[in-house]
């Protein structure tokens, strides 16, 4: 497992080696999936990480950011080698991660055991994350997958039409909680989920999945992301495709697949889906965010507009960065005041403002988009509706919520 300094940072080192500043640095850990089938995802999320790093110049609360990566493939077990060491080897005064879902709980449970450190989210989205025993050192600045569903459910019933889905979606934490957002609400308005097929991460082969897709369906919804999503639609394409519509999961649409090599993507255009942003947004904070990732990367070095896992990233280090001058990088006392300031803040973020919750989990805003083709003839996604304020009970009452179950294969149920 290797660890690395970005470039900027490794400048800003050699300045510290020379004297140049009296306080120490801030000791940063990095974390994403740098390996694995949600590689191009982890490499997003480290460009928004950058972009915030410039915004701040590489300084916060008058001391030099010091930032040590340590990859991940996804895994839990790989998150958990990778906080272990930037927190037990390399002493980092807090982390930046993890981006997966399975991965943000092993780090949940990681963190009652760390009580010195503390661990802000890069865009992790399960439920359970946050909403069960939650840990007072972690904090998540992104809604989870099921926020992220709010608005799609209702959209696909009522102005797509689409009574009857079924499913494919990958098989684990997220996949579960992004498919919930949308079936709560889809399964209320009085649409029918008739089959849900699950596939691991990692799945390379989907000739099997594809040959089970009922016919007889209004729409198919497609929980996947990362190499499992292109691969998925290079083989749905050469099978033919079919008749009916395409449903996306918040990843399943993202730039981190809109930007995928090849003509098998375009099979996604007019594709709704819904989660933390709209690239056409004409909001002028968002289009402002838009050109900084823009202006940091070469083109061929980045996408044509910032993902959901840049954004994820940018916001956890910006909010990061805020509390640390906030308090003029003062971490003594177990982080009290750093951590006051990270539970109270409310983050003018670039895709609306973001507040944290009695458990340390975002209420903002979602989109509901459908995928366009741009002028320049990239793929992006045009808002259709915004939905604000959207709490982790995606706004029924907490004790009626739990009654609904911890995400799973089965929950919900339409009947």
């Amino acid at each position: 497992m290797k660890s690395r300094l970005f470039g900027a940072v490794a400048a800003t080192a050699i300045l510290m080696a020379a004297g140049a500043h009296a306080a120490d640095p801030v000791k940063v850990g990095f974390m994403a999936t740098l390996e694995g089938t949600y590689t191009v995802l982890g490499e997003d999320g480290q460009r928004g990480f950058e972009v915030a790093l410039k915004k701040w110049g590489n300084k916060a609360g008058g001391r030099d950011i010091e930032v040590i990566v340590a990859p991940t493939d996804a895994s839990p077990e790989s998150a958990l080698r990778a906080v272990r060491k930037l927190v037990e080897q390399d002493k980092v005064d807090f982390v930046i991660g993890p981006l997966s879902g399975s991965e943000g709980i092993a780090l949940r449970d990681y963190a009652k055991t760390q009580p010195q450190v503390t661990i802000i989210n890069g865009s992790s989205g399960a439920q359970e994350t946050t909403f069960v025993d939650p840990a007072e050192n972690f904090f998540r600045y992104n809604m989870d997958g099921a926020q992220w569903g709010v608005g799609l459910g209702d959209y696909v019933y009522n102005d797509k039409g689409w009574k009857t889905v079924a499913s494919v979606a990958e098989d684990y934490s997220f996949g579960y909680t992004n498919f919930l957002g949308f079936a709560h609400e889809y399964c209320k308005a009085g649409g029918k989920i008739t089959e849900r097929l699950w596939v691991p991460l990692g799945t390379k082969d989907f000739a099997s999945i594809i040959a089970a897709l009922p016919d007889d369906v209004d729409a198919i919804y497609l929980g996947l992301g990362g190499g499992d999503a292109v691969n998925f639609l290079n083989q749905y394409q050469q099978a033919g495709g079919g008749d009916v519509g395409l449903i996306g999961g918040t990843i399943m649409v993202d730039g981190t697949v809109l930007s995928s090599k090849g003509n098998a993507k375009k099979q996604l255009i007019g594709t709704p889906s819904s989660g933390p942003q709209a690239d056409t947004w004409d909001d002028a904070k968002w289009q402002e965010y838009v050109k900084a990732y823009q202006d940091a990367f070469p083109p061929e070095k980045r996408f044509p507009s910032p993902s959901l896992l840049a954004t994820g990233y940018y916001n956890a280090a910006d909010a990061a960065f805020t509390c640390l001058d906030e308090v003029n990088g003062d971490l003594s006392d177990g982080q009290e005041k750093f951590r006051g300031c990270l539970a109270s803040i409310e983050l003018d973020a670039p895709n609306g403002k973001i507040t944290l919750d009695k458990n340390r989990q975002a209420i903002g805003s979602n989109f509901v988009f459908e995928v366009v083709e741009m002028p320049d003839g990239n793929l992006g996604t045009k808002m259709v509706k915004k939905v604000d304020n959207v709490t982790q009970t995606l706004g029924v009452p907490e004790d009626e919520f739990r009654k609904l179950g911890l995400p799973s294969r089965d929950i919900v149920d339409c009947d």
